[in-house]
């Protein structure tokens, strides 16, 4: 049995981190840029961004020939700290999901412990024991109320500049949760910022590979903000995320170890595009699109 990997993209290949952002892509052009350059399948982005009402945002999709991934909470920090915020959401987000057909809800722990523009330490970069047990208590009390409550999927998505981002982390953080409600948004472009064996992850951690992040990175340019201590949107400012296949990790293997793991995955592209000129994200996602259907195991 192999895997049917369902290709789809989200706002941040159009440049869309924050919906009150005003420089951002219309939403209604960029459901029709989505569309336009292939993706059938739509990771929702940052709760706001698009319609809130879910007759209004199903139909909006629809019409355009979209389906929904899942939902996408950030903004509240890690579950580490303040928890009600982190929870309530969580909740809003999982309450859209649900009714517009999504089944995941990626979890990104942003903000982090740096300023994206200042490059400031916001928190210690790592977590004492007592913060590493409330961060794996309500990452699963967080799981298990999407599945119990919504019947929907929770996919932690480890981040640069937040406390879970280097390979040792991310596996204390596996291997202190439950498999039944704590998975991973495997993102290979944040993992291989910070040198990670993404493919070593994969055979180690397979059945906690729940959901996948495409990005490329551009190794001397995350060497050089390692060797400078710039923050991650520092890096990304200057041009770390690269096009496909201009970076790492290369996407060949990476596709085949994700096809040979034998069940359906939704792999999402998310271009971290900054400084990005808002009025061309559809040809580099149309070169991505055609790039990645090439090598083949796409659905």
């Amino acid at each position: 049995m192999t895997a049917v990997l369902r290709l789809g993209s989200c706002p941040d290949s159009w440049g869309v981190w924050y919906a009150d952002d005003p420089r951002q892509t219309p939403w209604q052009r960029f459901l029709d840029e989505l569309a336009g350059a292939g993706y059938r399948w739509l990771e929702l982005g940052p709760y706001g961004y698009l319609p809130t009402d879910p007759g209004r945002l199903a139909d909006e999709i629809a019409a355009r020939g979209l389906r929904v991934t899942g939902g996408t909470v950030g903004g509240a920090g890690g579950p580490h700290g303040d928890f009600a915020a982190v929870l309530a959401e969580t909740r809003r987000v999982a309450e859209l999901t649900r009714a517009v057909g999504g089944t995941e809800v990626v979890f990104v722990p942003v903000p982090g412990y740096r300023d994206d523009r200042t490059g400031g330490y916001l928190e210690a970069a790592e977590l004492g024991e007592g913060q590493w047990r409330v961060l794996l208590a309500n990452s699963e009390l967080l799981g298990r109320l999407l599945a119990e409550e919504y019947g929907l999927a929770f996919r932690f998505h480890p981040h640069a500049d937040y406390q879970v981002e280097y390979q040792p982390q991310v596996e204390r953080f596996l291997d202190g949760t439950d498999p039944r409600f704590v998975s991973l948004c495997l993102d290979v472009g944040h993992l291989a910022y910070r040198r990670a064996d993404v493919l070593g992850l994969i055979g180690r951690y397979p059945e906690r590979v729940g959901y996948v992040h495409l990005k490329q990175m551009d190794p001397d340019l995350a060497n050089r903000a390692t060797a400078e201590d710039l923050a991650f949107g520092q890096a990304v400012a200057m041009g770390v995320s690269v096009t496909a296949p201009a970076g790492v990790p290369e996407y060949p293997p990476l596709i085949e170890a994700l096809t040979a793991l034998g069940r359906d995955l939704f792999v999402v592209v998310e271009q971290d595009m900054y400084p990005c000129d808002f009025d061309t994200p559809l040809p580099i996602a149309r070169r991505t699109h055609s790039y990645l259907t090439s090598l083949g195991g796409f659905a």
